[in-house]
């Protein structure tokens, strides 16, 4: 897989750190509700990958960023998202998991948590009342873990193998919105973005937001809109994956 990067953009933001500062210290909190359609394969410790056959799930993320006005040093914004997957497989070959091997033909089931934390670190390059525009770096914190079963009372054989896995994921990070005027309303686009060997992560958001409240001491915002998530995680901790989240989301943002 060819390396890409986002190195122009974000070193305009290291060029511009000025224009990030907002004249006044503001906090953003916010939590979306997001209907994701999942599928992907993992494997542990470069053995051959299983594809599995995941259930769709509702996930929460919770979020909150600090903006100040103080120079070069940047903004910040912590997000949260589960990303528990359910799901099952026909083994169609041997699949080899922390070294117990699932044989050809069983069913088995798995969890896999691959919940994380984004750290997010950005520079506001352009901010007014119709356009802004944040560029920055996202360290993706996973801690999670998986787990591989097979259960067959028949025949008495029970099979549970789990695996704990951590690391962090470097990301560049970007985000857009534009106002409509007299509206309310406003389009944005926020995403993290990785590709280098074989290693490829997306998280960006799309969609729509409308300012229910706008005053001096609080502004609360409805949003709804569509997210989408590419893992292919090339031995994190052991762990490799591929995993397609995707689908619509609706969440609430509150600025103080």
């Amino acid at each position: 897989m060819k390396k890409y990067c986002l190195a122009a953009a974000l070193s305009m933001a290291c060029l511009a750190p000025a224009a990030q500062a907002d004249t006044l210290l503001g906090l953003y909190v916010g939590v979306d509700g997001w209907k994701s359609d999942n599928d992907g394969q993992f494997s542990y410790k470069n053995n051959a990958s299983q594809d599995f056959d995941f259930e769709d799930e509702t996930f929460v993320s919770y979020y909150a960023a600090l903006e100040h006005p103080v120079p070069l040093v940047p903004n910040i914004k912590l997000k949260y998202t589960e990303l528990e997957l359910n799901g099952y497989a026909v083994i169609d070959d041997t699949f080899s998991f922390n070294g117990s091997n699932f044989a050809k033909g069983r069913k088995v089931n798995t969890v896999s948590d691959l919940s994380h934390t984004d750290y997010i670190f950005y520079y506001e390059i352009f901010d007014n009342d119709l356009i802004s525009i944040d560029l920055g770096l996202n360290a993706k914190q996973f801690d999670g873990e998986i787990t591989v079963a097979y259960d067959d009372q028949e025949e008495d054989i029970s099979q549970t193998e789990t695996v704990d896995f951590s690391g962090f994921v470097p990301l560049a990070y970007g985000r857009a919105e534009a106002g409509l005027p007299f509206t309310g309303l406003s389009v944005f686009f926020e995403g993290s973005f990785l590709a280098i060997d074989d290693s490829k992560v997306q998280d960006y958001q799309v969609g729509v937001a409308w300012e229910l409240i706008d005053n001096l001491a609080v502004d609360v915002a409805v949003k709804a809109g569509y997210r989408s998530m590419i893992l292919e995680l090339d031995d994190v901790d052991d762990i490799t994956t591929d995993i397609d989240a995707s689908g619509p989301f609706a969440g609430i943002q509150v600025h103080f």
